[in-house]
């Protein structure tokens, strides 16, 4: 073998772009930067983070009030001071239940003591015998070793003096110390609500010209990109937002009504923070269930207000998650559940307890960045619920790795929402054709060439009770829930032309099979020729499916074409003049000379289908780029017609003239 030969570019020329890692560990250092500077810069950027979402919530307002021809700016006014108000007035009733559950605490504290003594006297009778036993163990085991006293002191040695206590007395408070330790608790809040309203209403009044500058600064060259990613965080946080609130503000009244009853003190207080902490995802029901499940407790002698208080939370908040949200949210928000888990932790440790409370909705903005713009597509990889391969790529992930149950898996979930042969065409033929590309660059061992064979024969018999036809509507909605982003993939319908009775059939299709399928001289051509062939079968043509050595200069004389009517030659790859395709024709030409040849390639933008002379000099009568296109030539070739059937002449006019 010869050596390549040395390079010529000195080692100090080669170009940035080209040195291994580098785009990574710049990746890599801008997410460093960015999280640092997140963290550091806390202080403001909650307060900006939380006017920016505050301003989608308000945003359908504002554009309700505008359409009552209030003007812009009254508007926006009218909207924020509708939100402070009923952030004050949750802010007072909260203060007031506060300080009534205050008053009554001691009594509470008295009950739970109570219970707690109970309790343990539970504890007591009940372990009572273990605890003897372990005495027992204790004996056997010997009185244990007891320690020597220490040394008695000299006569020499003084006695020494015992400790003076010494009690350190703070300053007296100036008066500016002691307002400035009054003041700031409560003029710290009170300045982060003021600058986050501020900001709210001046993005309010600024909306198109904050868009137009964040699309000049994402990119204003691909205006249509940057702008269909913006709407989309728009609408998605807008809907996530409202819906949101919706269903935690009646969450929170169902919270309270039901402590109401049960009659667990300050049940406001209760139902607003069950609202509230229900924005944390997963948890935040239970922090806010901790508290009514101490007093539920507290309020009587028994445990039966505990136990109200449990199953309240409980139902509703399975009746909420699994029932009322699936249907005002649809399948999916977008994230998937480990996002949402990973996203919380993150946010929380950077942000504290508001990041908890805005963990989701920030990941669902960098979601849809990642979405439409290539560089940041990996966090919509990560982050969001798409899956991560393609459906074909998942395919053919599982054929390399030889998992034939969880390829059948992956064809039962895509078969809830098309054909048979629909689900051959887009996934496996597509999938089938990069293991052939990866064979002819040289990649595919032969263990992982033989465990594709493998996988492609076992769903070929796994799915040989499936029907070729199209789901009814009730499987199509079923499979909704399922499939995610499977359900982009084309879906073409499943061949509705009907075999014909033997008596009705065209002269030579009346045998058992009469459709000989010709493997290309592929390594994979044979399983597509199989796939086909079930196909066939499936609408009761029998088919016979040979290998390409067959047909061979050396062994085509021995090939059996008893009741032969139609042979069909199928490629999976070919490229370039198909020379040995034009030899293999003028051999079956030579063979069975009456029997009209179709020629399956599969790569439709091949050049044998676009180039009408090149058609012409390989020979065959009539091509196809589907499965689908391949079951229906063959249908209508087996009606009894004298004309040549229509879905050949539907190929015909595109792909060149049948022979003469």
């Amino acid at each position: 073998m010869l050596n390549p030969l040395p390079s010529t570019v000195p080692p100090d020329r080669v170009p940035p772009a080209e040195v291994p890692g580098t785009q990574g560990l710049t990746t890599l250092l801008v997410g460093v930067v960015v999280v640092a500077a997140l963290y550091l810069g806390r202080e403001v950027l909650i307060p900006i983070t939380v006017a920016i979402l505050l301003s989608f919530v308000l945003a359908p307002l504002v554009g309700l009030l505008r359409q009552l021809r209030l003007g812009r700016v009254t508007s926006v006014i009218l909207a924020v001071v509708l939100s402070l108000g009923v952030i004050l007035g949750l802010g007072g009733v909260i203060g007031t239940q506060v300080a009534e559950l205050a008053s009554d605490m001691p009594r509470y504290q008295w009950t739970i003591e109570r219970k707690i003594d109970t309790l343990r006297r539970f504890t007591a009778e009940h372990t009572a015998g273990l605890m003897q036993s372990l005495g027992r163990v204790v004996k056997q085991a010997g009185t244990p070793r007891q320690a020597p006293a220490p040394p008695a002191a000299s006569a020499g040695q003084s006695r020494e003096s015992p400790p003076v206590p010494v009690e350190v007395v703070p300053p007296s408070s100036t008066p500016l110390q002691l307002a400035e330790s009054i003041l700031i608790p409560i003029i710290s809040p009170l300045a982060s609500v003021g600058i986050i309203f501020i900001v709210a209403i001046f993005i309010l009044l600024q909306k198109e010209d904050l868009r137009d500058r964040v699309i000049r600064l994402l990119g204003s060259s691909d205006l249509h990109r940057t702008t269909v990613a913006m709407d989309d965080a728009a609408k998605r946080l807008s809907r996530y937002f409202l819906t949101q609130l919706s269903v935690n503000t009646g969450f929170g009244v169902v919270i309270g009504t039901g402590l109401l009853i049960i009659g667990v003190p300050s049940p406001v207080l209760w139902g607003v923070l069950a609202a509230l902490l229900r924005f944390v995802p997963y948890v935040g029901t239970w922090i806010a269930a901790a508290l009514p499940l101490a007093l539920g407790a507290a309020v009587s002698s028994g445990w039966s207000s505990m136990i109200a208080v449990l199953a309240l939370f409980a139902v509703s908040e399975l009746i909420t998650g699994q029932i009322v949200e699936p249907q005002l949210y649809g399948r999916s928000t977008g994230l998937s559940p480990v996002s949402v888990v990973v996203a919380a932790i993150f946010w929380g440790w950077l942000w504290g307890p508001i990041g908890l409370v805005l963990s989701t909705p920030l990941t669902l903005c960098l979601i849809v960045l990642g979405r439409h713009f290539e560089r940041l597509e990996f966090l919509d990889v990560m982050l969001g619920d798409r899956p991560a391969l393609t459906s074909i790529e998942t395919f053919y992930q599982r054929a390399l790795a030889g998992d034939s149950d969880e390829a059948l898996e992956q064809a039962e979930v895509l078969l809830k929402d098309r054909s048979l042969s629909s689900y051959y065409d887009e996934v496996v033929l597509m999938g089938l054709r990069l293991a052939a590309h990866d064979l002819l660059r040289g990649v595919l061992t032969a263990l992982r060439f033989e465990r594709i064979r493998t996988v492609i024969a076992d769903l070929i018999e796994g799915l040989e009770d499936y029907p070729d036809a199209d789901p009814t509507p009730a499987d199509d909605e079923e499979a909704l829930g399922t499939l995610g982003d499977q359900r982009v993939l084309p879906r073409q319908p499943a061949p509705d032309i009907a075999m014909p009775p033997t008596a009705d059939r065209a002269p030579g299709w009346e045998g058992d099979t009469p459709v000989l399928c010709v493997a290309g001289r592929g390594p994979l051509d044979e399983a597509a020729s199989l796939i086909l062939a079930q196909l066939l079968r499936k609408h009761a043509i029998g088919t016979r499916v040979v290998p390409h050595e067959t047909v061979s200069r050396a062994a085509i004389h021995l090939l059996d074409t008893t009741g032969v009517a139609l042979v069909y030659i199928s490629y999976l790859e070919i490229s370039g003049t198909p020379s040995h395709l034009r030899y293999l024709i003028r051999r079956i030409r030579q063979r069975l000379p009456e029997a009209p040849i179709l020629v399956g390639l599969w790569p439709a933008e091949d050049t044998v289908l676009k180039d009408e002379r090149l058609r012409v000099a390989v020979g065959a009568d009539y091509y196809t780029s589907s499965l689908r296109e391949a079951i229906n030539a063959c249908l209508e070739a087996a009606q009894k017609v004298a004309t040549p059937p229509p879905s050949l002449a539907l190929v015909e006019p595109a792909l060149g003239p049948p022979r003469e």
